[in-house]
């Protein structure tokens, strides 16, 4: 679990054994172990090692797969990747009940559908895009006022 984390956060950053155990302060050698599997950080270097990737120590700690088998990152502080769904044939899709819980939503709440066409699709809460859009308009007519 650990050592397959580490590993993978590692190589996702592009870093090397020495770069990490150098932020840390602890010997490339005893860094290595952990990725072997061999010894395991105390609980600071747990919560330094988390800080520096950006997750959480317990998500450092799990080791998560999708419904497909296929190993998920860590997620960041704050975000979350709650596996994969299958699209019906209409387009339907029905989101994780993790993701539900953990995002407050409740049936029949309006999403909006984003997109980028290099990058997908997300959904977020109608209201919250609305609170935005509302907040970016006031900003605009504001600055249009200044000139």
């Amino acid at each position: 679990m650990l050592k397959d984390n580490l590993i993978m956060l590692r190589t996702m950053n592009g870093l090397s054994q020495e770069q990490i155990a150098e932020k840390i302060d602890i010997s490339r050698q005893a860094y290595g172990k952990w990725e072997k599997g061999e010894t395991i950080p105390d609980v600071e270097k747990c919560a330094l090692l988390a800080e520096f990737y950006g997750t959480t120590v317990d998500s450092l700690l799990h080791f998560d797969t999708n419904q497909d088998g296929i190993v998920v990152p860590p997620a960041p502080k704050g975000k979350h990747i709650f596996g994969t769904v299958t699209m019906s044939e209409r387009g339907q899709i029905v989101i994780p009940k993790a993701a539900r819980d953990t995002m407050d939503m409740k049936p029949g709440e309006r999403l909006i559908v984003l997109g980028d066409e290099n990058e997908g699709i997300a959904l977020m809460k109608a209201s919250l895009f609305e609170e935005r859009l509302a907040e970016v308009m006031k900003q605009a007519q504001q600055s249009s006022e200044e000139v």
